[in-house]
Parts: structure tokens; sequence; C-alpha cells
């Protein structure tokens, strides 16, 4: 374990205001021009200045330097700086989850409510919410796959990254479900190598085979990793629309997406596994999860930051100790110190 030094914001929103700070200087200038062409209008600026002995330019240019210092110290505290180099190795007791999501265009079939894509990506959401000391990993694919999210137990990131999950993230369209399988395999980190706690989660309207599902298959038999599935749509299928408009074949006939339910039973019953179907009644969680609880769980190490200490009130003293300066310097010389010439003109 090793230690690292950092500083953050907690607020960083509120960085922007400085923006402003700093211009102030600039407006003040602008304001004593525009007095100063006024003041023209009255006669010679030197002999109106003699008339007017207790006034000091240099005073105003330290107040709104002082001013503009404490708003700035002020604006940091209110953005809540933090430091933090506590780190904590964190054991616990779980599995490694890798959810292998397909996101070709028959994902936007709406053979159930609203989408099939859609309806992915509230059923992720809710099992992240439900995990607890699981590490996740998320795999988009297509005709290609791609790590979203590599293995990690930032639940909040998995959130952000199952917002994105959409047909646009591959370019190549297709249903590679052994590409995707091996990409998968490949996520599982080294220390659950030897152990019966990694468990792939395969979410895909199951349109797709080749002799790679096979290969990928005998794959995670071997490295004694557990295949999943939950399939998405119907078996009787849906016109597949793109943007309100069906798509067509090279014949000119409708694109019909069905679920093909046989491949994901035959890969999860090769893994001992299981295979749910996604109704619009059901998304097939419960079934996934109580699986997931029967699994051997192990030993996880994670490093993380135990605390983030608040540095905002060294900010906030200096911004105060600077307002209470700038209210004691008047803009005019004090009649009682006319012998300090601490400021000239």
């Amino acid at each position: 374990m090793t230690k690292t030094d950092i500083f953050t914001f907690g607020a960083p929103e509120w960085l922007w205001l400085l923006i402003v700070v700093a211009a102030l200087p600039l407006l003040y200038w602008m304001l004593r021009l525009y007095a100063k062409r006024k003041l023209r209008k009255f006669g010679n600026e030197a002999t109106l200045l003699k008339l007017m002995p207790n006034y000091s330019s240099l005073r105003g240019w330290i107040k709104i330097s002082l001013l503009t210092l404490a708003l700035g110290f002020l604006t940091i505290a209110l953005a809540r700086p933090q430091t933090g180099s506590k780190l904590r190795t964190v054991e616990s007791q779980g599995r490694e989850i890798v959810l292998v999501v397909d996101v070709s265009n028959s994902m936007l079939a709406e053979d159930v409510t609203p989408s099939r894509m859609a309806r992915t990506r509230y059923a992720i959401t809710r099992l992240v919410e439900r995990m607890n000391n699981d590490r996740i990993g998320i795999v988009a694919f297509a005709d290609e796959a791609e790590v979203l999210l590599p293995i990690t137990g930032d639940y909040k990131m998995a959130e952000s990254v199952t917002k994105r999950l959409s047909p646009d993230l591959i370019a190549e369209q297709g249903t590679n479900i052994g590409k995707a399988l091996e990409v998968a395999l490949l996520s599982f980190t080294r220390s659950t190598q030897h152990t019966k706690s990694r468990v792939i989660i395969l979410i895909t309207d199951g349109e797709g085979h080749d002799q790679s599902t096979e290969a990928a298959i005998e794959q995670a038999k071997a490295e004694g990793v557990m295949i999943c599935a939950i399939g998405i749509g119907t078996p009787e299928g849906t016109p597949l629309k793109i943007d309100g408009v069906h798509l067509e074949d090279e014949e000119g006939k409708m694109v019909v997406t069905k679920l093909g339910e046989p491949l994901l039973e035959s890969v999860t019953a090769a893994t001992g596994g299981i295979y749910t179907r996604s109704r619009n009644d059901s998304f097939g969680l419960e079934e996934i999860i109580a699986r997931l609880d029967e699994m051997e769980a192990t030993e996880l190490s994670t490093i993380t930051f135990e605390e983030y200490d608040e540095q905002y009130q060294w900010f906030l003293g200096v911004a105060l100790l600077l307002l209470v300066v700038e209210m004691l310097i008047l803009e005019r010389r004090n009649p009682l110190l006319k012998g300090v010439k601490i400021f000239e003109r």
C-alpha cells in the first residue's frame, strides 16, 4: 500500500466565481477613469486635488486589492478545498461480476416495454443498487466488444456507464456473443483467478452464434467462470424500427428480430449458470441474484482513500482577515494621523 497526496475540491462549481472576482480591479479602474473625466469638467485636476488634501488614490487601490483577494479566498473556501493522503486496504468477501450487454440495433426493438435497450439500462441500475461487496465490470458488444468499465467497486461509476449504453457505442453492427465472452473473460483480475467467485451475466436477445461462442464457453468452463444469461425480447419477435423507420432486408422485407433462447440456454447450462427471460412484469433479475447468492465468495482487497480533510477554514479565515483590514482602511487620510505618511498619493 502506498500513500498519495491529493488536493481536490468538494464543490468545484464555485470556482467559476473567480472569473467575476478577477474582473473587480478592472471595473474599479474603469470607474476611476469615469470619475476623473467628470472631475475635469469642474476645473484643473491638480488644483482640485489641492482642495482635497485628505484624498488618497493609493488607498482606493489598496482597498480594492484587499477586497479582491478576500473575495477570491472566500470563493475558494466555498469550493471546499480538500486534501487526502490516508490510504487503507478494505478487505471484503464478494464476487467479481462482468455484465456483458448487447448494444446491437436489435436491442432497440419494442417487444418489451419501453424497449429492450431502455429496459436493460433500468435493470442494470437496479442490480448495481443492490450490490454491496461485489466488484463489477461492464462490456458492451455488437459485432465487436469493448470494455466500458474495468472491474471496480465504484458503483457510482457503474451507474454512470450504464446510462450511456446504446447502439451508438459500437460502430460495427451484429451480435458477436463469442467475441463478447472472450473480452469479458480477460476482464477478471488475477486475484480471483483460482476461485469460483467469477461470473458473467450476459444480457442479449441471443441473435448470434458462431464457432467463437463455443470456444469462449470452453474457456469459461476451464477457468471456472459461471455464465448466467438474461434473454430480452420475445420468441415471436417484432419488426425492427430505427428512428421510427422499419428496417428492411435486401429483399425489401421488414426485419423481424426474435429472442434466440436455445443459444442462451446452452451457454448457461455448460457453465453451471442459469438462463432467465425478461418479461414486461419481471426482468429476470431475482433468479440471477438468487443464483449469485449461492456462489462462493472470495477475499477481495480494495485500496481506498480513508477520508478527505476539509481545508476551507484556512481560506475562510484569510478572507475574513482581509475584509477586516479593508474596512479599517479609509478612502481618505485620517486627520488625526496627518503626520504619518504610510500612504502617499
